[in-house]
């Protein structure tokens, strides 16, 4: 393995030969088509079951539809792969429409038989739940059920559906096509913003003032438009929820999320109450870095002079090295992903900014994206995108309906993955310089889900309740996200990022509502686990994918209950977590006096 060298641009024909011109993809989208419409037919013809003898025609409905789902799914991961490698492939922009499209049809027709299906009696219910089949999926459908009720008519949800193709959807697709044509000029290169990020965390001071000045031009040229997105797309939000009757903002996030609020709260709280180590770290990098304060643009800023770089390959062997220290299943996925091109992580223009991980469940799959620069915070990305993939791979042995985990969750997989990996880097370090640049690496993705995440947060909220009254001026949203971002770090910045909201693709996503708070879930209770794994030394691997397959079938408070026997609705449960990053802060301080 040692001398392997690894692609570091993904292999996507295997799925469908020819890019955005497809031969094979046009053809998959054709068959699409056709099972959406045979399910439509039986759809419809269905009504709610009158006794239990029912059973075999609701499975054999839901199996069709899980067809549907999977054939749908396949075709937005390679939709997405395809918008990601190259912003300005217009052919893709096409193809996602009309895949939009078919989602928001086939969308509609299974609300209609969800509702049907949920209209039936409580005793025929109780009924339908004793069939063989049916019983694997219990959890699913009793979410189901409940949504149904949660909701308006199917003729109305219908509706809603079909709107939202050019309303809802489209506005999140107008955001990706604006920030797909911004460049950055910098040392006579044109750069995307993708790119221009990652000098962000450039050792020259210098640069990343340019870089971050530059950046809020661009932004500031085109915070019209983005105002004019996002207050739509809360908008529409707004009068969904308010047709339904939902009073509250966060019902939809906490609800997708399988959350209750005590446990949202219970966590914010938790943090708001340890926040003084992380501002005594900022405090002290800001000196390290000469400066009384520390500017937005200087968070990831390294501070140690030789912070090592690794070659992709490096990168991809040190994870694989750590990897197999914890378990053998995940170090040969995570062989096989490298050695099979699963991985786009060449460092060239054009691509999109950001990262993501997706599954291609008809081939058992995944595809991971990225820009690799060399930095050992790419390392940490890629273990972390690997976790996510990682975490579809370990749900294989499950029912397509039972595999479908919520954000949260998600991102406990991921962080995990990360974690492994830096705390490997940390031990291994071999100079001093070295280790205060990866405890630092592991400090900075701390003050990302305290701070910056918490930020976030508390400007979506206030966002909504801003935007109930009516549109919100940019000039109103630079001052929400000012005033949130000084709160949520403890007044610990100098110059803060008042256009963050234009520049933050996951406001604008319109997937998931509230695309900021699971990741610091994710983060926190990722450490809980971790904790676990270190206690109990070796074979954790086992429960630990254990505790992955019940993701998807049971809400988190059950599943923090039934895998580390934790109440996370207290903040006691949260403080663990936070008290393990508070040593980090320990460690940098003393390796910095």
């Amino acid at each position: 393995m040692m001398n392997t060298t690894y692609s570091d641009v993904w292999d996507l024909d295997v799925f469908f030969q020819g890019g955005s011109e497809s031969q094979a993809f046009r053809e998959h989208l054709e068959t699409l088509k056709k099972m959406k419409t045979h399910f439509e037919e039986n759809a419809i013809a269905f009504h709610p079951p009158q006794s239990g003898s029912d059973a075999d025609l609701v499975w054999n409905l839901i199996e069709e539809a899980k067809e549907v789902m999977l054939y749908l799914r396949q075709a937005g991961a390679f939709v997405s792969c395809l918008e990601a490698q190259n912003m300005h492939d217009r052919k893709a922009d096409e193809l996602r429409g009309e895949i939009t499209s078919i989602s928001a049809d086939f969308s509609s027709v299974f609300t209609k038989f969800q509702q049907q299906l949920s209209d039936s009696s409580e005793e025929v219910w109780e009924e339908l739940l004793q069939h063989d089949r049916l019983k694997e999926i219990t959890f699913v459908l009793n979410e189901w059920r409940q949504k149904a009720k949660d909701k308006l008519s199917s003729t109305e949800e219908a509706l809603i559906g079909a709107l939202s193709v050019d309303g809802y959807h489209g506005w999140g697709q107008m955001y990706d096509t604006i920030v797909g044509s911004m460049e950055i000029t910098h040392e006579g290169r044109q750069l995307s913003v993708g790119q221009a990020n990652n000098l962000l965390s450039s050792p020259d001071k210098q640069t990343r003032k340019e870089i971050f000045e530059k950046l809020e031009e661009a932004w500031k040229q085109n915070e019209e438009l983005f105002a004019k997105t996002l207050n739509h797309l809360g908008g529409f939000r707004l009068t969904v929820y308010k047709k339904r009757g939902w009073e509250d903002i966060m019902k939809e996030p906490l609800e997708y999320n399988r959350m209750k609020q005590e446990t949202l709260d219970a966590m914010w709280g938790a943090i708001s109450k340890n926040k003084a180590p992380f501002v005594d770290y900022l405090n002290r990098k800001a000196q390290l870095l000469g400066k009384e304060k520390l500017d937005w643009f200087d968070q990831d800023a390294p501070v140690a002079e030789s912070t090592s770089t690794m070659s992709y390959d490096e990168g991809a062997r040190f994870i694989l090295k750590q990897f197999a220290r914890f378990g053998e299943e995940m170090a040969g996925f995570a062989e096989k992903a490298f050695e099979d091109s699963w991985i786009e992580a060449e460092d060239r223009a054009g691509k999109r900014p950001g990262g993501f991980c997706t599954s291609f469940p008809m081939n058992d799959q995944s595809r991971i994206f990225m820009t690799y620069s060399g930095s050992m915070s790419n390392v940490s990305t890629l273990a972390h995108e690997l976790g996510h993939a990682f975490h579809s791979y370990a749900l294989r042995p499950m029912h397509t309906l039972n595999r479908n985990y919520a954000m949260n969750v998600a991102e406990t997989a991921s962080t995990f993955a990360e974690m492994i990996v830096a705390d490997a880097a940390v031990k291994e370090a071999e100079t001093k310089e070295e280790k205060i640049a990866l405890v630092e690496d592991k400090l900075q993705r701390s003050v990302a889900f305290f701070m910056n995440i918490h930020a976030r947060y508390l400007f979506e909220t206030r966002f909504y309740e801003e935007r109930k009254k009516g549109i919100v001026s940019a000039d109103k949203l630079n001052e929400l996200m000012a005033a949130a971002q000084k709160e949520a770090f403890a007044g610990s910045l100098g110059e803060v990022h008042p256009r963050f909201w234009a520049s933050k693709l996951h406001f604008y996503i319109t997937g998931v509502p509230f695309y900021n708070f699971p990741y610091t879930f994710g983060y926190l209770f990722s450490l809980s686990i971790y904790a676990k794994a270190l206690e109990s030394g070796e074979n954790y691997e086992e429960k630990y994918m254990a505790l992955l397959r019940d993701t998807a079938i049971m809400n988190v408070e059950e599943l923090a209950m039934k895998h580390l026997g934790e109440d996370i609705t207290q903040e006691a449960f949260w403080e663990k977590g936070i008290k393990l990053c508070i040593a980090d802060v320990d460690e940098f301080l003393e390796l910095t006096n």
